[in-house]
């Protein structure tokens, strides 16, 4: 594994490293006013939330590593500290993509964009139509990072009013991750659509005591067979399961008890064939009925 230091890097290169590696980032659409009533927008993927309550984004407008020049958003931050931060789904990416040319500071990325500004509720910037979601926020402090290109300026701000659109959340009243269709960041011109086939769900309860990986059976964290992210479903689980629980398992599985009947005589070939049957319950997310199997040739021990 190579190993570096920051400095030993152009600024260039050490961005494009960073931003490569920190990924996928969300991205802030931040739409803010200048003082003569001029509309800025312009997207951040230096950009996250840090506090549910009181509600806390913070993105960074760095400033520019050619030039070492600083953004019209910035300057507007500092004059009047509002900003609406809208959500970028993946209708409007390319929009977006043309919101992020430098036009000059008389110039509204709406207009260059085609998007279209919507009052706000409690703030000047107006929000972005076209945006699923939008949050009118205030801005509470501002830190510098550096004064060399390159360097960030951390914008805190406090969100005021919330507005989405109905159709994005499921019948429990929560986001639907297929229907907001998020863009997310990655380096270079490279980003990622949050939905469809790139979801997937990790069960853990974050309240039980899981076991860890240094409480697994020897037999089962040698395997050859089973990758980290599999013994990690098992190392979730509350407690190794009993020798009624697997003999119960052995009852309620036909599949198993055939497993067995044709391998008794194989019992390097029976492991690995429980093995492999195992990560099928995995994949289907069931670490229990898993473990159970992996257990049975420990018990026959």
């Amino acid at each position: 594994m190579k190993s570096i230091r920051p400095e030993e890097l152009e600024v260039r290169d050490l961005h494009q490293l960073i931003v490569g590696a920190i990924a996928p980032r969300p991205i802030a659409f931040v739409s803010t006013i200048d003082e003569n009533g001029v509309h800025n927008l312009a997207p951040y993927s230096f950009f996250n939330a840090f506090s549910s309550n009181p509600p806390i984004f913070v993105f960074s407008s760095n400033r520019r590593v050619k030039g070492n020049t600083t953004k019209d958003t910035l300057h507007n931050i500092f004059s009047q500290r509002e900003a609406v931060v809208n959500v970028v789904n993946y209708d409007i990416v390319q929009q977006m993509a043309v919101a992020s040319i430098s036009y000059g500071a008389e110039v509204s990325e709406f207009v260059k964009s085609g998007l279209t500004p919507i009052d706000s509720v409690l703030v000047r910037p107006p929000r972005v139509k076209e945006s699923p979601m939008q949050f009118e926020c205030r801005v509470k402090d501002i830190i510098t990072l550096g004064e060399h290109g390159g360097a960030g300026h951390l914008i805190i701000c406090e969100v005021l009013q919330i507005h989405y659109e109905e159709r994005i959340m499921d019948e429990r009243g929560r986001i639907d991750p297929n229907k907001l269709d998020l863009v997310g960041r990655l380096g270079r011109n490279y980003y990622v659509r949050a939905s469809g086939d790139a979801l997937f769900t990790v069960h853990q309860d974050q309240e039980t005591i899981g076991i860890g990986f240094d409480q697994l059976p020897l037999h089962i964290l040698n395997s050859s067979i089973l990758v980290g992210n599999e013994l990690a479903q098992l190392a979730g689980l509350t407690q190794i399961p009993s020798r009624e629980a697997v003999q119960t398992r052995f009852h309620a599985d036909p599949f198993f008890r055939n497993l067995l009947h044709s391998y008794e005589e194989q019992p390097a070939e029976l492991a690995r064939q429980m093995q492999l049957y195992a990560r099928e319950l995995l994949q289907k997310g069931a670490p229990k009925e898993a473990f159970e199997i992996l257990q049975y040739p420990f018990l026959l021990q």
